[in-house]
């Protein structure tokens, strides 16, 4: 394995570490409470699933997986969001977090459609 991958892994291992942050530090309201949990659930989610994309039983089944962290991605970005526009942290709190999720989101993409061509070629 080449260190690229751990390099991943270890990127959404302190991207999930970031949203346990911002969700430890989210107001004591309901909004604030539920959008800790969804944070919290879909912020971690990204590392966990990027480690069984990595023992993957066929290309379909990576890409599957791949497809998975992308989608848990996004519902992250949609958390900050929410987090930013109410605001329920000051925006400058969070924007470098809002930047890696959107860094992130874009390396998923790429390597979702990378895998589909290398799968196809192979069909």
């Amino acid at each position: 394995m080449s260190n690229r991958v751990f390099d991943l892994e270890d990127r959404l291992i302190d991207f999930a570490l970031l949203m346990d942050n911002i969700a430890e530090n989210l107001p004591e309201t309901r909004l604030g409470k539920h959008l800790a949990g969804q944070l919290v659930r879909s912020g971690t989610s990204t590392a966990l699933n990027y480690g069984e994309a990595q023992a993957a039983e066929s290309p379909g089944d990576f890409i599957h997986k791949m497809k998975v962290i992308l989608k848990e991605l996004r519902e992250t970005r949609v958390c900050l969001k929410i987090i930013r526009r109410k605001p329920l942290l000051p925006a400058e709190s969070i924007d470098k977090e809002i930047q890696e999720n959107n860094e992130l989101i874009a390396i998923f993409l790429k390597s979702i459609d990378t895998a589909k061509k290398n799968r196809d070629k192979k069909s």
